[in-house]
Parts: structure tokens; sequence; C-alpha cells
């Protein structure tokens, strides 16, 4: 039980991780070019996505009965 409860802790930051780093990545890339408008979007997805992704896996983890 305990061990799924940290293998679950462990996947939200990761998560989150990959997540923020890939998006702020792609927004260093794109640098908020008005012209690159697709690469600004996609960037600011995956800041969002890790946001949202992560904190979601956390909270579900720590919620599990199993």
């Amino acid at each position: 039980m305990l061990a799924s409860k940290l293998l679950g802790v462990w996947a939200a930051v990761a998560a989150f991780a990959c997540c923020l780093t890939a998006g702020l990545w792609i927004l260093l890339a794109a640098g908020f070019d008005v012209r690159d408008r697709l690469g600004t979007g996609i960037g600011l997805y995956f800041v969002g996505k890790a946001f949202f992704v992560g904190p979601m896996l956390y909270h579900t983890a720590k919620k599990s009965q199993t």
C-alpha cells in the first residue's frame, strides 16, 4: 500500500518536472515570437499541463486506498 502511494507521488513529481521542463524549453526555443504562434502555443500548453497533471496525480496518489 505504501509503495503504490510512493510510486504515485514520484510519478506526479516526474510528470510535473518533465512537462514544465519541456514547456520552458519550447518557449525558450520559440522565444515568444509573434510569428511562431505554434511554438509559443505548444510551449504554453506544456507549462499549463504541468500545473494540471502533476497536482492531479499527486492528489490521486494521496487519496488512493490501495
